[in-house]
């Protein structure tokens, strides 16, 4: 059995390969036993969905058929790869393993998004008892998009595109797409930042100071050493999607980096454990790393205790973004900034420019309405 825990690491991964193919991911399991009982499935459905690529490539698809070869050729390489596992597991909930995506119709979709809207916002408790996953509010329709519309419209395109599938008729996705607020973009106030600084622990605030600086995901802030080149005066790591990135190294950011330096000779930002505790161990007093699990723990209480509302972890970058438009009027520097593909993601910054907008077109206007100064006609001979 291939199952395994990277040092740093609460959860076992695993990782084997299949007809010269590598599966490999997270178990979400901090037992062994339990981690195994997942790769064995994990091995199945690749057998399945590799003998299904073999011999079915243009019979009729079933539901679960197409999830297994869209996984083989796209999901498991991607870095959202438990989040496609959770969502196509839904999928064959809703409709059943053996329907074929060609009797998928739209009134299957409609009733598809009715019962996911119905559906709570998870997380994470070790206790799955826990009442608080009770109160958890109810999806947003962005959520419900992605998860459910968005899915299922995957497996479709890449049938028709990839596997040269035809059907009769497609549902139509834009029919069945809940409408999005605009994202909204959340600037920090002093008063806020202060509080928080007072409310967090100042490891875990070293790691919020350095994402408002640098304007790095959450995820992509949890460093290596090596990924830091001080003398080359850059960060290199991974972003959304898996893309290689690289950002410069401002002076803020080294101050802070330096105050990590001897703490950990691997991860960059760690912890003080205040106490002790068996599973995963922890010696009281002793420097960890900090988690995605544990970052989100205490941001939330820290944010409670600092009476802050409707900020979110991601909106330090909004905050970073919108400080360094409002600094440099370059849309086009922000885009390189925070590393987005499309400046049309980075168009929702543009509002920040408004009063500078605004100030010129005044100036604009109080110009016009100045006299304009008499000028003697110059005498003709």
């Amino acid at each position: 059995m291939s199952v395994y825990k990277p040092k740093g690491r609460e959860e076992y991964l695993y990782d084997f390969w299949l007809n010269g193919r590598r599966f490999h991911g997270n178990t979400e399991k901090r037992e062994r036993r339990e981690a195994l009982k997942v790769e064995e499935e994990e091995r199945h459905k690749a057998r399945v969905a590799v003998k299904a690529e073999k011999g079915r490539q243009n019979a009729p698809l079933t539901l679960d058929v197409a999830i297994g070869r869209y996984w083989i050729e796209w999901g498991q390489h991607q870095a959202k790869q438990q989040d496609f596992k959770r969502d196509f597991a839904r999928l064959i909930e809703f409709f059943g393993k053996d329907r074929l995506l060609s009797d998928i119709t739209d009134d299957d979709v409609t009733r598809l998004v009715a019962w996911r809207r119905g559906h709570r916002a998870e997380r994470r408790y070790r206790n799955k008892n826990d009442p608080r996953a009770k109160k958890q509010p109810l999806l947003s329709p962005g959520q419900v998009n992605r998860s459910s519309t968005e899915m299922l419209r995957r497996l479709f395109v890449r049938a028709r595109k990839k596997w040269k599938i035809r059907y009769d008729s497609e549902p139509d996705w834009r029919e069945h797409l809940l409408p999005e607020p605009q994202e909204r973009v959340r600037e920090l106030r002093t008063d806020e930042d202060a509080a928080l600084t007072q409310a967090m622990d100042p490891d875990y605030d070293a790691l919020r100071q350095f994402s408002l600086a640098s304007g790095l995901r959450r995820n992509e802030s949890l460093l290596r050493w090596s990924q830091v080149d001080f003398s080359g005066g850059k960060i290199n790591t991974k972003g959304k999607g898996g893309r290689a990135i690289s950002i410069p190294i401002s002076s803020e950011m080294r101050a802070i980096l330096l105050t990590r330096v001897g703490h950990d000779p691997e991860c960059v930002f760690t912890y003080v454990a205040k106490r002790a505790g068996k599973a995963p161990m922890r010696v009281r007093g002793k420097r960890y790393p900090i988690t995605v699990y544990g970052l989100k723990t205490h941001w939330r209480r820290s944010r409670e205790v600092a009476g802050v509302k409707d900020f979110r972890w991601h909106d330090n970058r909004h905050d970073f973004g919108t400080k360094l438009l409002r600094a440099t009027g370059n849309l086009k520097l922000v885009q390189r900034g925070l590393n987005h593909r499309n400046i049309a993601t980075t168009a929702k910054y543009a509002h920040v420019v408004d009063d500078d907008l605004r100030r010129g077109m005044e100036a604009m206007i109080d110009q016009k309405s100045q006299p304009k100064s008499q000028h003697p006609k110059p005498k003709t001979a």
